[in-house]
């Protein structure tokens, strides 16, 4: 069985649901019973989903080769591959596991597969997909950090993952591969309880809500533990780093985006679903990819709800890597791309994500708890019309001010970008309501679902 040659980001298919949309993946599978290895072309796509989806060990195994041994060098290779963390931070992966691995005591390991952005599925793809993927870099990190546990996190409703997971930590102890334990948890399903201080807040017994720090989960987590708290994909990477090589995952991306990353496509895409691309992909190639008409976009909104909307005037400039959309004021967050179409109303749609944001609070700090509600209402009257425009813009302009920088996490912060750039990128909009009122366009598309519990 020889890998699938490259494919550029215009030609990728999407995973959904672990299964690529295309018969051709069903050739390749049914590795179950074979002892033969195959080692991935450094250039071939996808490598988190070589066939559509490996939950089964045999499979895995098959693909990606036995589990490496324990190495001290592992730190410094995925330093010298560029790895950054692909939970929205963006935070070198290797400063991290380096400020654990430096600490005393007995350190953890937490497998962050809590996605709580509503538009994004990337998590739940790839734990459902490969996760004995996820489960080898976990173990990989924990051996480099001197950890002897893992927690794996995945919200509580997301049953399908928790069982896979459930049956991949079973089948890994049948063969003799747990040389690190792990536990999995079900995490509540709020907005920001993947922050890992409110993930840690929440293993040690409180609220999956942010904590004020110092001190950081790396110098003290759970159980008062030095604490390496890593995104799933990321833990992903560190399995095929340590199997290949900072070089292997140099070979695709650039110099300063190497590697790949997923994103999840949503919205005014033919083909939606989580695509697996190169470090600094063309970002008009791959919602072209997906079966977007560029020209019957008038917005694009990066990075999740903590995110930023970018009109279509500036998406040929754009690609997806830390410079390029740094320069357009954006970010890749959470990897989710949400394309809006012309037929839709971008200010009531973002007054939507305000009012869900301003509701996914932790009623910690007052700039959340009243700031960002007064700021959904703005919107909101916005969107009815019938208001002084320069009077309301005003408003706006204070509000984001007095709520920018003031709270205990940066969910204010996230909220504050997100509304600076509805009304950089719908201003037209926005006065076409001030005088006339709503606009009929339809509204309702980006999900905006029912919280869950704090604990």
């Amino acid at each position: 069985m020889e890998p699938k040659p490259h494919r550029g980001p215009s030609q990728l298919r999407p995973v959904r649901d672990g299964i690529h949309n295309n018969d051709e993946d069903a050739a390749v599978t049914g590795l179950s019973g074979t002892t033969s290895v195959v080692t991935p072309d450094p250039k071939s796509l996808p490598r988190l989903f070589p066939s559509g989806g490996m939950t089964s060990l045999t499979e895995h195994l098959a693909w990606y080769g036995p589990l490496p041994s324990r190495s001290s060098d592992l730190i410094r290779d995925v330093e010298a591959a560029g790895l950054r963390g692909r939970g929205g931070a963006g935070f070198p992966t290797a400063i991290k596991m380096a400020a654990v691995a430096g600490r005393r005591g007995r350190a953890v390991v937490v497998a962050n597969g809590t996605e709580g952005e509503p538009a994004s599925s990337k998590d739940k793809t790839l734990l459902g997909s490969a996760p004995h993927l996820v489960l080898d870099g976990a173990t990989l990190a924990a051996e480099a950090v001197g950890a002897r546990s893992i927690i794996v996190c995945v919200e509580r409703t997301q049953v399908a993952s928790l069982t896979i997971l459930t049956r991949a930590i079973e089948d890994r102890k049948r063969a003799g591969l747990d040389r690190v334990e792990i536990t999995i948890e079900g995490a509540p399903d709020r907005y920001v309880a993947g922050e890992e201080s409110a993930l840690v807040h929440w293993l040690n017994g409180g609220e999956a809500k942010p904590t004020f720090v110092p001190p950081r989960p790396f110098e003290k987590g759970v159980g008062g533990r030095p604490t390496l708290v890593d995104n799933v994909e990321t833990l992903a990477h560190v399995g095929l780093i340590g199997r290949y090589g900072s070089s292997w995952f140099r070979s695709l991306g650039t110099a300063e985006d190497p590697g790949t990353t997923l994103l999840t496509l949503s919205g005014a895409v033919a083909r939606p679903g989580v695509y697996e691309v190169p470090g600094g992909s063309s970002l008009v190639s791959v919602l072209e990819g997906a079966g977007a008409v560029t020209d019957s976009l008038q917005a694009v909104l990066i990075g999740g709800y903590f995110g930023t909307w970018l009109p279509r005037s500036q998406l040929q400039e754009v690609d997806l890597g830390a410079t390029s959309l740094r320069g357009a004021g954006s970010s890749l967050g959470c990897g989710m791309v949400f394309a809006l179409s012309t037929d839709a109303c971008g200010l009531e749609e973002s007054a939507r994500v305000a009012r869900w944001l301003a509701g996914e609070n932790a009623g910690q700090c007052g700039p959340c708890v009243f700031g960002l509600d007064s700021l959904a209402a703005t919107l909101e009257g916005m969107v009815v019309g019938g208001w002084d425009a320069h009077a309301s813009s005003e408003r706006v302009q204070s509000l984001l001010h007095q709520i920018a920088g003031r709270g205990a996490c940066k969910h204010p912060d996230g909220a504050v970008r997100f509304v600076q750039s509805t009304l950089r990128v719908f201003a037209a909009e926005i006065a076409r309501h001030a005088e006339h009122g709503r606009c009929g366009r339809s509204a309702g598309h980006l999900p905006t679902p029912t919280p869950g519990a704090w604990r």
